[in-house]
């Protein structure tokens, strides 16, 4: 190109003029990314570069990295700033030099057929970038044009070369359409041209892949090639040469893997289905792979297997129903359907022996749904035809979920370990799903070869086969109800009679137990059968997860049938936690099912067992609290204070003797009155308030004793509800001391709970106004103090405000408190970096602005700064909050228009009227439009929140933009 052609046109997106960029410092910047071993150097130049890339100046350079004597990584930089040119900023290059910039690309793409393969392909898909933005109509046969220019004789590249760069560009055109930011209205064009044009490139493809005397490079180019355009969603039955050419060429080994490939994207394309008899000549084909299959899994060869699964669930999956519509072909369906059994069937232990099994599971899925979705009587017959398959299939699952050897399991790594978990969890859902298909007679075929397993005396059973049978069971109790099932009481009859000898078997008899809870609840009598195996494991700390949540599941489950076990329970459970052999998880899940257990019991007995349950803690907590009176505070101290307060946190979480009125958590949530006395979490927590008080003196500075402290009577207040009320004085006072001395937020989480549930009353009024109303002055004078050390605390206070409001908005009318200070934190608030705090402000804001009118301090700062909320809602929604939160901006702006409309119009046009505000991007016509569009909504919040996406656009620079697509 000529000087004038060097530069077609000032890039949109160049760099500040004052960078110079140069050839010379293009090429001195990229040896500093490539070798200088200072990572900041390597930064800077990156940053630099990537500038350079976008500078009008990258028209020059370009051309001239990519001269002959220059090494591959420069070239490479040219080339790419090339793409990015045209790709990016295609308006700025004028018309009349589009036939000269193709010409050049050609001639370097020649060049480099015989050069850098990488540099190479970045000329390809800067031309077909440059052919997606001119075609259809400044260059209307583009490919054929592409085709036509590489084939001809004078060039000075070899036949070889040449026809290698050709299917390079080829391949990279389609993949540069999917990833083009062409607008929506030209990728339709272009691909309907493109879809035209692959008639100019298939019988190209064709020929080398089926000419004998085509090397094996440019076969694998071919079906690359192929594999690219399939994609555009092709009509299956134009590829149909090349598909067969593509199995053929499953037996050479080194065009196997393109192969497949190919064959793979061509049957996925979500367009083939229509094309029944293209697919029914694909499955002979397909069957045709058996030989081939099973040779590599004889000879261990995993590639190959797991090529040609791929292509067999491919067909399948994605056509099962297309196919099982034509029934007169269903025992060729019927056989790629067995050759998919075999896949899933195929010898070795998943993921160590073998990688392909995992990948048939959706199948059965989608072939199951199929077939359920015919009308009843062709589902009948497929029913009769595939019910002996699912049967068959779900003995192969269970096979394939067995552990290999005590041996060889010890030598596999963790992280085999955990794939052959996570597959087995995929084999759990894919037998609960079958379960719809086979239904009871499952259950009853798994209880048989369990109960012969069990009881044959002619051979030892391998306790992989007991596990596997029982894992099954496990899948289907999880999730489905078998409250009904006449195979359950035999197979808990069944399960004390399992030889356990080992902990992957007595994990999946516990989790076995546990699922079957809820038919445990409805049939008592069995309880004992199988409580004492629960109770045995508790103490074997391998067994520990799977021990304790059966457990806690059943005390949840069956806790009225437990009174005549509770004691034995609690004793087990007590003697575990004392010799500390669970990790700190386990055992809060212990305490959460003595709770459920002691729920059910009568108030002296839960008394009596919270004592002999407790008092260890207590006077452990007791010696700690006496121990750091007098010296400092200790971290292996505090590790067992908050382990303690952790302890009787999660027992008050589930202790619950009163019963709910509703089942459905709401506002007005009540609860049954116990008529038995005192609720026995107030009478232990009464008892070890002032204990609470003296740990909290020592350790008011440290977050974790402090949340572990709410959490206590967070958790306590949720469960007990209006059953709390005679602790609230004293936890409000507690509160007010701790929160005076080190603000925190989950004092502030506490206190809002009491306000949710006890402000309404009068009789608690007056402790939760002086409570609210000092954490609120505290609060303001942090604000005054800096606050942004502290969003979390800012997120806490935001809420508590709006539940304020919901709940009982005459805490505002207090004379002591500050509404205004109120107002300008939350303003403040909205500025903050952190989206959940900003999302906590913007909800109180929607709480307050409906009160202006009832709440009198309320209307009156609404009245007085209002507009400095506007302004900051704005200042957020012109750029400087993020685009995820505009939903909540928006909320705002309805919640003004809705309830102070006249003030709104006025404050509007005003915070409007300064130039570049809130954006310099914005014209004023732009912003006249946007609060014309405002005002005019007040009912309609939905349209309110997309006007404030599309406004936030316009100030971003985003509008119309490819960074708009998913928003």
């Amino acid at each position: 190109m000529e000087r004038r052609e060097e530069q077609p046109g000032a890039a949109g997106a160049g760099a500040a003029p004052a960078l110079d960029f140069t050839v010379e410092n293009v090429e001195k910047a990229l040896h500093q990314l490539y070798y200088d071993p200072n990572i900041e150097n390597k930064n800077l130049a990156q940053k630099w570069l990537m500038q350079a890339q976008v500078s009008p100046q990258a028209w020059h350079f370009s051309w001239q990295l990519l001269q002959p004597d220059k090494v591959p990584e420069i070239q490479y930089f040219g080339a790419s700033a090339l793409h990015i040119k045209i790709s990016r900023y295609w308006s700025d290059i004028p018309t009349d030099q589009y036939e000269s910039l193709k010409a050049q690309l050609f001639t370097h793409i020649t060049h480099f057929a015989s050069g850098s393969k990488i540099v190479l392909t970045r000329l390809c898909v800067a031309l077909a970038s440059l052919a997606l933005s001119m075609m259809p109509d400044a260059w209307p046969c583009a490919v054929a044009d592409m085709v036509r220019l590489f084939q001809a004789e004078d060039s000075p590249v070899d036949g070889q070369g040449r026809c290698l760069a050709l299917l390079e560009l080829l391949t990279v055109l389609p993949e540069e359409f999917q990833t083009s930011r062409l607008p929506q209205y030209r990728k339709g064009l272009v691909r309907a041209s493109l879809a035209v044009e692959c008639g100019a490139v298939f019988p190209l493809l064709e020929q080398l892949l089926q000419q004998p005397s085509s090397p094996s490079c440019v076969r694998q180019k071919v079906l690359k090639c192929f594999s690219s355009w399939v994609q555009l969603e092709v009509p299956l039955q134009d590829c149909e040469a090349l598909i067969q050419a593509a199995f053929a060429a499953l037996q050479d080994s080194e065009l196997f893997d393109s192969s497949v490939e190919a064959i793979v994207n061509a049957i996925s394309q979500p367009d083939a289905q229509r094309y029944v008899n293209t697919l029914l000549k694909l499955i002979p084909l397909v069957l045709g792979l058996q030989d081939q299959l099973r040779q590599a899994v004889q000879n261990g060869d995993m590639e190959t297997s797991h090529g040609i699964c791929r292509i067999a669930v491919a067909l399948g999956e994605n056509h099962s129903r297309a196919l099982l519509d034509q029934v007169e072909h269903w025992q060729s369906f019927l056989a790629l359907v067995n050759m998919i059994m075999f896949c899933t069937g195929i010898p070795g232990h998943y993921p160590v022996n073998e990688t392909t099994s995992s990948l048939t599971l959706t199948f059965w899925y989608t072939l199951q749904d199929d077939i359920l979705s015919f009308e009843a009587e062709k589902q009948a017959v497929y029913q009769q035809v595939y019910r002996p398959v699912y049967f068959q299939l779900v003995d192969v699952l269970l096979h394939k979920a067995q552990f290999p050897s005590d041996e060889e399991y010890g030598f596999w790594s963790s992280d085999e370990k955990e794939q052959f978990r996570i597959y087995r969890v995929d084999i759990s859902d894919t037998l609960m799903y079958v379960y719809e298909m086979l239904g009871a007679e499952l259950l009853s075929n798994l209880y048989d070869k369990l109960g012969r397993l069990l009881t044959s005396s002619e051979e030892p059973y391998s306790w992989q086969h007991t596990e596997a049978l029982l894992y099954g069971f496990q899948s289907i109790a999880e999730t489905i109800d078998v409250n009904y099932s006449d195979v359950v009481p035999g197979l808990i009859g069944l399960i004390p009679r399992i030889s356990i000898s080992n902990v992957q078997l007595a994990d999946t008899v516990m989790f076995t137990i546990g699922a079957l809870s809820e038919w445990l609840a409805d049939h008592p009598v069995m309880i004992n059968s199988v409580l004492p195996l629960v109770l045995h494991a508790l103490g074997n700390p391998e067994l520990s997860v799977s021990s304790v949540s059966t457990l806690k599941k059943i005390c949840r489950e069956c806790k009225y049938d437990l009174p005549p076990y509770a004691a034995n329970i609690v004793a087990v459970s007590q003697d575990v936690l004392m010799k500390q052999i669970h990790k700190t998880s386990q055992c809060m899940w212990l305490m959460q099912a003595l709770g459920f257990l002691l729920s059910a019991l009568q108030v002296e007995e839960i008394l009596k067992n919270l004592h002999s349950l407790i008092s260890p803690y207590i006077q452990q907590l007791e010696k700690l609290a006496e121990e750091i009176v007098s010296a400092l505070p200790n971290p292996s101290n505090k590790l067992a204070i908050v382990h303690i307060l952790g302890l009787l946190s999660n027992l008050f979480t589930t202790l619950d003797v009163s019963h709910h009125e509703d089942d459905h958590e709401g506002p007005e949530l009540r609860k049954l009155p116990v008529p038995q006395g005192p609720n026995p979490v107030v009478v232990v927590l009464q008892q070890v308030f002032q204990l609470i008080q003296k740990v909290l003196s020592k350790w008011l500075n440290d977050a974790q004793v402090v949340e572990a402290v709410c959490a206590i009577f967070e958790k306590s207040v949720k469960t007990l509800l209006d059953d709390f009320a005679p602790m609230v004085p004293q936890l409000c006072e507690m509160l007010s001391r701790m929160y005076s001395t080190i603000p925190q937020a989950s004092a502030l989480d506490l206190t809002r709970q009491l306000v949710h549930i006890f402000a309404h009353e009068p009789a608690h009024f007056p402790p939760i106004e002086a409570l609210f109303l000092l954490v609120t002055s505290v609060t303001l004078t942090l604000f005054q103090q800096g606050p942004r050390d502290h969003p979390d605390i800012v997120d806490s206070f935001m809420q508590l405000l709006a539940q304020a409001l919901k709940r009982k908005p005459d805490l505002f009318l207090c004379e002591r408190l500050d509404v205004k200070a109120v107002f300008h934190c939350a303003v403040l608030a909205l500025k903050f970096p952190e989206a959940p705090t900003v999302k906590a402000s913007c909800g109180f804001f929607t709480e307050l602005l409906p009160r202006c009118g009832e709440v009198e301090p309320v209307g009156k700062v609404v009245q007085e700064d209002g507009r400095m909320l506007l302004v900051a809602v704005l200042e957020a929604i012109g750029g400087q909050a993020s685009r995820s939160l505009m939903d909540c901006f928006a909320d705002i702006l309805f919640a003004l228009n809705k309830h102070c409309f006249s003030l709104l119009s006025m404050w509007i046009k005003e915070a409007l009227q300064p130039p570049g505000f809130p954006s310099a991007r914005l014209s004023p016509e732009q912003k006249d439009t946007f609060s014309q569009q405002i005002l005019r909504e007040r009912v309609n919040k939905r349209r309110v929140k997309e006007m404030v996406k599309e406004f936030t656009l316009l100030c971003r620079g985003l509008h119309g933009t490819d960074y708009t697509a998913d928003y």
